[in-house]
């Protein structure tokens, strides 16, 4: 079967299962998709929010169909040869990587049963390098090389924002990075190893910031509105206090000055997996003049 055929294949079932994952969304138990303290009579209590067909269902059709086909037109010799473990996580990885996005955009949680998903496909992914062989690593390399990679990705990933979220705390006194994300960025860091973390981190950190500076600029401004209107008020520090509470009564999944990270993680991870064979070809001469090549 030639390319073509696998890119039309690819496409059909990332329509279809895009589609399939906004069924399975709205039954994961409510536990899931809620904070680990939450408490179903406080009184900022709400239901988590569910995908529905229209607009979660479409976008989700339409990016699982566009990660599908471009995986095989990017990596189609593990298609055609081909490579039964690498195209398992392909096709796993997938779903699961959009339900991040949708967990996390409509409630601000990625539930701990993804990244559990995310490890156990790492696993197979680490056993594929073995038994399939890694781009990134000659057969001369040593044996310990390949999961040495993934555990040093795990490791750098899971950690990074582990550092981030505390310097955050101690600076700031406020969270910087959730548990989920530093749970996540381990388990892919596990997928893809210390060269697909370069790729991944490079490729949520920019995207995250189109995202981020016209939030910076909407928040400068509400600020300043807020600002006007407490000065013009007949009792600045009543409506000063109005606007304060007003705001606390917003629930932090409603938090219109708070960017989930996570979808930008996942999209970094789809990128990755997707294209890993024409990353390693441009990246190649990079690392290799870096001495970190094997």
């Amino acid at each position: 079967m030639g390319m073509w055929q696998w890119i039309l294949i690819g496409t059909a079932l990332g329509a279809l299962f895009g589609y399939l994952i906004t069924f399975l969304f709205g039954k994961f138990p409510e536990s899931w998709l809620q904070d680990y303290d939450y408490d179903v009579n406080s009184s900022n209590f709400r239901l988590a929010k569910r995908m529905k067909y229209i607009p979660h269902g479409i976008i989700s059709s339409v990016g699982m169909a566009m990660c599908y086909a471009l995986s095989v037109y990017f990596a189609a010799d593990y298609f055609i040869r081909p490579f039964y473990m690498k195209v398992a996580v392909i096709l796993l990885i997938m779903p699961v990587l959009f339900l991040i996005i949708m967990s996390d955009k409509l409630n601000r949680i990625i539930p701990d049963q993804f990244s559990i998903y995310l490890l156990f496909l790492g696993i197979i992914a680490a056993a594929g390098d073995y038994l399939e062989g890694s781009i990134w690593f000659s057969s001369a390399a040593a044996w310990y090389l390949p999961l040495l990679n993934k555990l040093i990705g795990a490791i750098v990933g899971g950690g990074f924002l582990w550092v981030i979220n505390q310097v955050s705390i101690s600076f700031t006194g406020r969270v910087g990075m959730g548990g989920g994300d530093v749970k996540l960025m381990f388990a892919l860091g596990l997928l893809s190893g210390c060269y697909g973390l370069v790729v991944i981190l490079y490729v949520s950190v920019f995207s995250a910031l189109i995202f981020a500076v016209p939030m910076l600029i909407r928040k400068h401004r509400r600020i300043k509105k807020e600002e006007e209107i407490i000065r013009n008020s007949d009792n600045p520090r009543k409506k000063r206090r109005e606007l304060e509470l007003k705001r606390a009564r917003i629930h932090y999944s409603e938090d219109p000055d708070y960017l989930a990270f996570g979808p930008f993680l996942a999209i970094g991870c789809a990128v990755f997996i997707a294209a890993e064979p024409f990353i390693y070809s441009k990246m190649f001469s990079i690392f290799n003049a870096m001495g970190v090549m094997f």
